[in-house]
């Protein structure tokens, strides 16, 4: 009898359930779905496998989108989402729909609300004080940081000078982690001399734990997770990260503090602060309003969302530009010119005057954040139906997937050879005739990320220094289409770790010679 109870109060339950969302059933029917879809479970049977895996269906996903007019629709079990590839609807999307999607709440057990992840309750506030933190005028005094760590970086390659392939990952991700600290707080973690780095080692381990968590559904549920073995890891990374950002911020209270003190007992004409790089952390703590400002945990998950966000972007960015530069040398060559045409044959540093001069290398560098765009898919909550500039409607109770991977390499907007590598359509001629939502390497709209401008000076600066001193060596593309194995780890990144080889480049000067004296 209670078999049958069970039973009866299920299907009800059911009817219920399914009565209630109707009109998301009505609307979500006038969408095509991809081929792939099964009876109750949707799709979540094609996002199973590796990283790999994965990334290649929601790849598949994208071209199908893509093949239907701009969006497909797809059921993950009983959430409904929309994979959409169009700027113009997406346009919309990213200005109304600004509450991040629930698979988020992965990433925030880790930084928190920190601006990227934060509810639009909390991030409105964060960010009104994150934008002035990012102005160009600030940003380009950290090109000092990242010439040295540049040096640096340029330096520990060349033990790999002529010994064939290996893995460019550590030395860019221990670069840009050591510029993160640098600039987010003003401390030297050294990295790069040391890639056993407990935090390094903590944050890249989390974030596979993340990405594992999000596409493995019976890791979700918090309660599941706890009886698994990755959670005891998890947390043990989340208290070394959170120890190591706690003990930074005491100090920084304590140094401004003590600056503070200092000034009202006689320097009172002059504001020391405005003659010395500041970090993100001294201007959050400023712009937040000081000791009635943000609390020691939200400056935790600011610092940390910088970290986390700045260190991985950049290096992937980076990472696949001189993977690109190997398999296509004459753009390499070119490269090459122009940075003989700024610095010469000197070996000196990069100024923040250099950066503008660098315009074909900021073209390579756009291509590649084009066609391998560090985060390649977001999703936002939607909340109320929204009808979209091509007549679709998208229910309320859905979530729509930002393809990045597939704006960036849809052929509407961007022609016939979207899929190729060419530098020069970021020439100003070219672009302008793109909608300018085609490209949004760091998402768009009000939530878009701050950081462009420093992830692309720290880009510019490393590069340069490595391109002055080495050519990259790889196999060559045979075509215009560039074919790397990608794979989805909260970023997108290389299968191989960005495997190249290295050469020293001899300057144009002593090649000009060595050629004459041969004749």
């Amino acid at each position: 009898m209670l078999q049958y109870l069970f039973v009866i109060a299920l299907v009800l339950w059911i009817v219920v359930f399914r009565y209630r969302r109707r009109r998301m059933y009505k609307l979500a029917s006038m969408i095509p779905g991809p081929k792939e879809e099964l009876p109750i479970i949707g799709v979540a049977h094609t996002l199973v496998g590796n990283t790999e895996d994965i990334m290649a269906s929601l790849q598949n996903f994208s071209y199908s989108a893509i093949e239907n007019d701009g969006i497909i629709r797809g059921w993950l079990n009983h959430i409904l989402y929309f994979v959409v590839v169009d700027p113009i609807d997406l346009e919309m999307v990213l200005k109304t729909c600004l509450e991040k999607d629930d698979l988020h709440q992965f990433i925030r057990k880790i930084i928190g609300n920190g601006a990227i992840f934060a509810p639009v309750s909390i991030w409105r506030r964060r960010r009104k004080i994150l934008v002035p933190a990012f102005s160009p005028r600030i940003v380009e005094n950290f090109v000092e940081v990242f010439a040295e760590q540049s040096t640096k970086l340029t330096k520990r390659l060349a033990k790999h000078i002529d010994n064939g392939p290996f893995s460019l990952w550590p030395f860019l991700s221990t670069y840009t982690l050591d510029s993160v600290f640098d600039t987010a707080m003003g401390v030297k973690i050294n990295a790069q001399d040391n890639p056993d780095s407990p935090f390094l080692m903590c944050m890249n381990r989390i974030l596979n734990l993340v990405c594992e968590r999000i596409f493995h559904l019976w890791l979700q549920p918090d309660w599941l997770y706890k009886l698994f073995p990755q959670y005891i890891e998890h947390q043990k990374c989340l208290k070394e990260m959170h120890e190591f950002t706690d003990q930074v911020i005491k100090r920084k209270r304590k140094e401004i503090k003590t600056e503070c003190e200092f000034k009202s007992k006689g320097e009172k004409m002059y504001d020391l602060k405005d003659y010395r790089r500041k970090t993100f952390l001294d201007l959050l703590v400023t712009l937040s309003g000081g000791e009635q400002g943000y609390t020691d945990v939200e400056l935790r998950e600011e610092v940390l969302t910088l970290t986390v966000a700045g260190t991985d972007t950049s290096a992937v960015a980076s990472g696949y530009t001189l993977k690109l530069l190997s398999m296509y040398p004459d753009v390499q060559e070119k490269v090459y010119k122009e940075l003989l045409e700024v610095f010469g044959d000197s070996d000196r540093p990069v100024v923040k005057d250099d950066l503008p001069k660098l315009k074909y290398l900021e073209r390579v560098a756009k291509e590649s954040l084009r066609l391998f765009p560090p985060v390649p898919f977001i999703i936002r909550k939607v909340l109320e139906d929204i009808t979209l500039p091509s007549g679709r409607v998208l229910p309320a109770g859905s979530g729509v997937v930002v393809s990045i991977w597939g704006v960036h390499r849809n052929p509407k907007y961007w022609g016939p050879d979207a899929e190729h590598f060419d530098p020069d359509r970021f020439l100003p001629e070219r672009f302008s005739q793109i909608h300018p939502g085609s490209f949004m390497p760091f998402s768009s709209g009000p939530r878009n990320c701050p950081g462009y401008q420093y992830a692309l000076m720290s880009m510019k600066t490393a590069l340069s220094t490595i391109l002055r001193s080495y050519k990259v060596v790889g196999e060559c593309e045979t075509t215009a289409i560039p074919r790397i194995r990608v794979k989805i780890d909260i970023m997108m990144k290389d299968i191989d770790g960005y495997q190249v080889s290295l050469t020293r480049r001899v300057p144009y000067n002593e090649s000009t010679k060595y050629e004459q004296n041969s004749k």
